[in-house]
């Protein structure tokens, strides 16, 4: 079965890539090492992803470098002014890897002005005090804003995970050099830990994670899913989800975890097939398809454990 290529949200997964440069892994990689294919959450009750419960961007961003053998300097807050001064310093350095930003605020794209549209990752390549340039992975090279456009965007007011405006990392320093094989298999334990929950993590309340999330999910169908939320899971969350499993399907094969690559697999066919009767308004098939789905992601857990062997977290008391 040819494994999938093409287009997709890997925002931040692409931005990693391009400011490490030609010795980046392949973006299913990169995307397995932040852990967002070993879960699915309900965030609030209300807000579904298929990423780990207590899993954001910032916190896989965070895991992928340092699992590659990177560091780099994270920093955030402040007014607009004295942000694009930090750009403007950390550029002239080399490439900036700015987000999350307001997707809808990125006034080259069509469409936009849109405030609140979704989370976003890009690289800065240059910025003085009138123009930002950017590398926009969602299809803009070279993507030029007026500096105060782009802060509005870089504010992020919409988004809220990182509870800090004007995030970015800079300073990429290659500290030893990481074989993605060693590295997928280093990323093991923390993917054993995401499927059994967020831990110690503190999420919103009333939110649900893995096979708790996809039945309160398809309840919700059943009970009249609202219209923003079908929106996000036709448009964004199912697509995202199914790549994210079907890559790491990939990148556990190759490192000779068969059982659980074929775990991996089988969710990312169960996700994918939700988006049928997603677009089709198909409420019936779409409840129960996220019915079947629901026990898969304890599936990759008990495929991980018990292939993986010793090293990793045993079943949770």
């Amino acid at each position: 079965m040819p494994a999938y290529t093409g287009s997709g949200p890997y925002c931040y997964t692409h931005s990693l890539r391009m400011v490490i440069g030609p010795s980046a892994p392949p973006p299913g990689i990169v995307e397995t090492l932040t852990g967002s294919p070993f879960g699915a959450q309900l965030i609030g009750g209300a807000l579904p992803f298929f990423d780990p419960c207590g899993w954001d961007p910032e916190i896989g961003l965070d895991t992928a470098i340092g699992l590659l053998g990177w560091s780099c300097e994270r920093s955030a807050g402040g007014t607009a002014e004295e942000a694009l001064a930090r750009l403007r310093a950390a550029c002239a350095r080399g490439p900036v890897l700015a987000g999350p930003v307001d997707m809808g605020l990125l006034l080259y794209r069509p469409g936009t002005p849109s405030p609140g549209e979704g989370d976003h990752y890009a690289v800065v390549l240059a910025a003085d005090a009138g123009t930002v340039l950017l590398h926009d992975p969602h299809g803009h090279p070279y993507a030029t804003l007026p500096a105060r456009a782009f802060a509005g965007a870089w504010r992020a007011e919409s988004v809220d995970y990182t509870g800090e405006p004007y995030v970015m990392r800079a300073g990429f320093t290659e500290e030893r050099a990481a074989d993605p094989a060693a590295a997928l298999r280093a990323s093991l334990p923390g993917a054993v830990r995401w499927l059994d929950g967020p831990g110690d993590r503190p999420v919103p309340r009333g939110t649900l994670g893995g096979a708790a999330a996809l039945e309160a999910l398809a309840a919700q169908v059943e009970q009249g899913l609202d219209a923003r939320v079908r929106d996000l899971l036709a448009e964004f969350g199912v697509r995202l989800g199914a790549r994210r499993l079907a890559d790491a399907a990939g990148c556990l094969s190759l490192i000779g975890l068969e059982r659980a690559a074929a775990a991996a697999d089988g969710q990312a066919r169960a996700v994918g097939a939700l988006q049928y009767p997603l677009a089709t308004g198909d409420d019936e098939g779409l409840a129960a398809g996220l019915r079947r789905a629901a026990p898969g992601y304890r599936r990759l857990r008990d495929a991980l454990t018990a292939e993986a062997g010793p090293g990793l977290p045993g079943p949770r008391g």
